[in-house]
Formats: structure tokens, C-alpha cells, sequence
């Protein structure tokens, strides 16, 4: 069975999608897992400790200050006998305290004692979903390694419409198989991975290049790699098979990602034919234009009669994303580039993706003044065919979400397209 044997520690959060938690529960021990229940105060609103408990067929846990659980089995070890801890749902409140490191509760205590993978599984109200404090903790979380199913789009059961509903039962077992498939050894990546790129190959690009001058000094620039990481993320959630072909950054590996880590242009446009074929390359490494012509053998030195320093003469590095965009053969349904500019942003963007020859250029300002480059924010316009769009700004996590859907539709055939 997918997850035969393995050991989940399920946190049960509050809010109406609690309700789902049962069916969670039965759905992961049809798979074969062992699960162990945490409920909240908040869930217990919504569901009794004895549901969970007889579903699961074992004790289910509520209260950290239990002088009867504690001496049984105490919130530390409980944290620790787990192949993985799934939040599911995860309120907002639950998250707020997952990443600022509070421990008022069992459930929040639990998760900061525990060195094994986490997952959650968000649901909440659209527009607190969509909150700037919101989209801060999440950011915080997936820095933190913590994995994420994604929440669906549709009615909420305040009777508002939009995202934020509990993930399907299916597709977080489905990730829970993926979470542990990636970090347990020996166990296969669960195959059939759900949501809308389901069976689609996906290349993305990330952070900068370094280009050698001499053993100790290069040409690089100021990215951080988090768009492209988090990009890479926001793919894999949604279903897609991710390759992530990485320049040096020092960023946790999105969860149900394949990545290949390199050094200069040359050996990124290598590693991203390696990847071909996929359905869609998504450029958002900032890629170094030039690199030195001859490589110093050895350290360069400063003339010690102060006389001129060395001349470093520079050529053109490949361009990876024109090479992808003009493949006479293999080449992507969908090619997308990346254009960070300081001046003239969107005449810039444009005249790039004209030149390039790709699908789509998602453009942003990140000239000193904004933070982007490097930072957690941003803010991008996505230039097509069909037009100009200039998404919300917030963080680079949200961004990425909203990308990875306009991607997914991009790739997933309508109902005319198959008629």
C-alpha cells in the first residue's frame, strides 16, 4: 500500500473543515498509515476527541498539561514518533504560530519540538487567506522547509466564494505519499500525483550564476533565488513534475522537487537540455549576460608598485532562455522569462520577449528602492499575446501561486480544445 507502515501525527486544527479530518483519518489508514490524532481546542468545536479517536484506533491528544497523557506518552516524544506531522486544516491562527515559534498549546508545542517533515493543508475565509499577515507566514513557512497542499477555489462555508477551502481528502493523501516519498529512504515517489499538471514536466530556473574570474573571485548578482524556488514550489503543488536547475543560493528545496545545482550559465543551458523534453520552462534565474574570457589560473594580485589593475576582458555567456524559446525541435508548449529591470520596466519587458522569441515575460521594477531584489516581496506585470496584466503585489510566495495557476491553464486543455 502507498504509505504502508508509516506513522502520521495528524493536527487537527478549527474550523469547519475539521469535519473533513475524519474522513482524512480513514482515507490514510486505507493507504496503510498508522495514524495518531492532535486535536485542538478549536477543533473540538467542530469534532469529538472520541470520533477521531475510534477512526484512528488510537488515543487522540488535546491537552498539553494532561498529567495522564504527558506521563504516557509525553508531547515530546509524541513529536518525535512520526514519519511526518500533517496539519490538516490549518487555520490561520495555527499557522501565525507555527511561524512565529509559539508553544501555548499541544498542537504548537508539537510542532516546534518535532525533527521530522510537516506538512499543512490551509483552510480559512478567502480574504484571510489572501491577508498580508497571511501570505507573511507562509513565506516564513516554506523558508522553514515546511511543506503545503495547496487550498482549493470555490464556495466557503461562510457563503463567500474564492480560495481558501480545504485541499481534497484525496490530494493531501497524495501529498502526504510525495512529502514522505521524497524524505524517507527507499521509498518510491508516489506515482499519480493529483491537481491540474497532473502528468506534466515542468522546467524552472532559479537564483543567480557565478562566473569565475580567478579560484577565488566571480561575476555575479544580487538574486536571491526565492521567486524561482518558490515558483518551483507553487508547480509542484498543483502537480507537476519539477525540475529545478539552481544557481548558488542557499534555499531549502521546495518539497516534490528535483533539483540540480550549478555554478555558471554554461553549465545551467546544460543542465536545462538535460531536463528536455518538458511542457513548459519557466526562466526566472537572473542569468550573468557576461563572463571572463580567460580565467585566471591563480589568485589575481594587486600590482604591489600601485599600477593599474588587471583588465578583465568579458564575452557573451549563452542565452538560455532564447535557446529554449527558438528549439527547432523539443522546444516547450509554454516558455516563460523573467524580466528584472530598473528603468523603463515594461518597454524593456516587451522589446525582451519580442527578442527572445518566448511566450510570456513576467516583468518587475527591482531598482534599489523597491527591495525585490533579494527580498520577500514583489510585484510583476505578465506580458502575453493577449495582453498585459499587472498581478497584486505581496509576497513571493503569493505571486508564485498566482502564476502557477495562470501556468496550469495555460497547459490544461479545455473542454474545445479536446471536443
Amino acid at each position: 500500500m502507498l504509505l504502508d507502515g508509516k506513522r502520521i501525527l495528524l493536527i487537527i486544527g478549527g474550523g469547519i473543515a475539521a469535519y473533513k479530518a475524519l474522513d482524512l483519518i480513514r482515507r490514510l489508514r486505507e493507504a496503510g498509515a498508522r495514524v495518531r490524532p492532535v486535536l485542538t481546542a478549536g477543533g473540538a468545536e467542530f469534532i469529538t476527541p472520541l470520533s477521531a479517536a475510534a477512526l484512528a484506533e488510537d488515543h487522540c491528544y488535546t491537552d498539553l498539561f494532561s498529567l495522564k497523557d504527558e506521563a504516557e506518552m509525553g508531547h515530546i516524544r509524541l513529536s518525535r514518533e512520526a514519519d511526518l506531522v500533517l496539519v490538516a486544516p490549518a487555520t490561520a491562527d495555527l499557522m501565525a504560530k507555527m511561524a512565529h515559534g509559539h508553544a501555548n498549546d499541544l498542537a504548537s508545542t508539537v510542532l516546534l519540538a518535532t525533527d521530522k517533515p510537516v506538512l499543512v493543508a490551509p483552510s480559512m475565509n478567502s480574504f484571510m487567506w489572501q491577508h498580508p499577515a497571511t501570505r507573511r507566514n507562509l513565506a516564513t513557512l516554506e523558508r522553514d522547509g515546511i511543506g503545503m497542499v495547496a487550498p482549493g477555489v470555490g464556495d466557503l462555508a461562510c457563503g463567500e466564494t474564492g480560495a481558501g477551502r480545504l485541499a481534497e481528502v484525496a490530494d493531501i493523501v497524495a501529498a502526504v505519499a510525495r512529502r514522505l516519498g521524497t524524505a524517507a529512504p527507499g521509498l518510491a515517489p508516489a506515482a499519480g500525483a493529483s491537481g491540474p499538471l497532473a502528468g506534466r514536466r515542468v522546467l524552472v530556473t532559479a537564483g543567480p550564476t557565478h562566473e569565475p574570474i580567478d579560484p577565488v573571485r566571480y561575476l555575479a548578482n544580487r538574486s536571491s533565488g526565492k521567486q524561482g524556488f518558490a515558483l518551483a514550489g507553487a508547480l509542484a503543488r498543483v502537480g507537476a513534475e519539477v525540475v529545478l536547475v539552481a544557481g548558488p543560493c542557499a534555499l531549502a528545496t521546495p518539497a516534490g522537487v528535483t533539483r540540480v545545482d550549478v555554478e555558471t550559465a554554461r553549465e545551467m543551458l546544460s543542465a536545462c537540455r538535460d531536463a528536455l523534453p518538458v511542457d513548459a520552462a519557466i526562466c526566472v534565474a537572473a542569468v550573468a549576460d557576461w563572463r571572463v574570457a580567460e580565467t585566471g589560473a591563480q589568485k589575481l594580485k594587486k600590482d604591489a608598485t600601485g599600477g593599474a589593475p588587471p583588465a578583465l576582458a568579458l564575452t557573451e555567456n549563452p542565452d538560455i532562455l532564447a535557446t529554449l524559446a527558438q528549439l527547432e525541435t523539443g522546444r516547450p508548449a509554454l516558455v516563460v522569462g523573467f524580466a528584472a529591470e530598473t528603468d523603463r520596466v515594461l518597454d524593456h519587458a516587451r522589446a525582451k520577449r519580442a527578442r527572445k522569441r518566448c511566450d510570456w515575460i513576467v516583468a518587475n521594477d527591482v531598482s534599489a528602492a523597491t527591495g525585490i531584489m533579494g527580498g520577500d516581496d514583489t510585484a510583476v506585470t505578465v506580458i502575453t499575446d493577449a495582453g498585459e496584466d499587472a498581478l497584486p503585489a505581496g509576497s513571493k510566495v503569493a505571486v508564485a501561486e498566482a502564476l502557477a495557476a495562470r501556468i496550469a491553464a495555460a497547459l490544461t486543455p479545455t473542454p474545445e480544445t479536446t471536443a
